[in-house]
This record gives C-alpha cells, structure tokens and sequence, in this order.
C-alpha cells in the first residue's frame, strides 16, 4: 500500500485494476460470483498476460517478454568429497 505521501508506490497495481475494470468487468454481466471469477480469470491469463502489450516491457504482452529471457541454468549440485 501506498505510504502517506508517496502516491506512486501502488501505481502499477491500480493501473491494473482500471485496465480490468474497463476492458471487462464493465462491459459484461454476470450471472453469480463463480462466473464473475472465471470470466475474470480468463480475460488475465489470455488477454492481459498473452495479446495485451506493456509498455513497461517494451511494448511486449509479459508472455513474450518471458519468453525471450535467458533461462538461467542451474547451479552445479553440491559434490562430497569422499573420505
């Protein structure tokens, strides 16, 4: 949450909420809770994580941009010495 004078500190989040409320909740009707929750979930995993773009990842929807980081490698496994 934001601090007392620090309204910056939740932007990205808020920015979220209005894009979701404008994007769906507002635009459909909803027959109960579990449709709400579903539609929802749907619309953020396929729209707003898979087509919409960021442009705080470079105009890139966030399943892009993972895709396109380097894959860490693991480090090597710890190796005991024998006695």
């Amino acid at each position: 949450m934001s601090r007392k004078g620090n309204p910056y500190d939740n932007a990205f989040c808020e920015s979220f909420m209005k894009t979701l409320k404008y994007e769906k909740v507002y635009r459909q009707e909803y027959r109960d809770l579990a449709d709400a929750q579903a539609s929802i979930e749907r619309f953020i995993e396929k729209i707003y994580n898979g087509k919409r773009l960021h442009s705080a990842l470079d105009y890139r929807p966030p399943l892009e941009f993972e895709r396109s980081l380097p894959t860490a490698s693991a480090p090597p496994a710890f190796q005991q010495a024998s006695a």
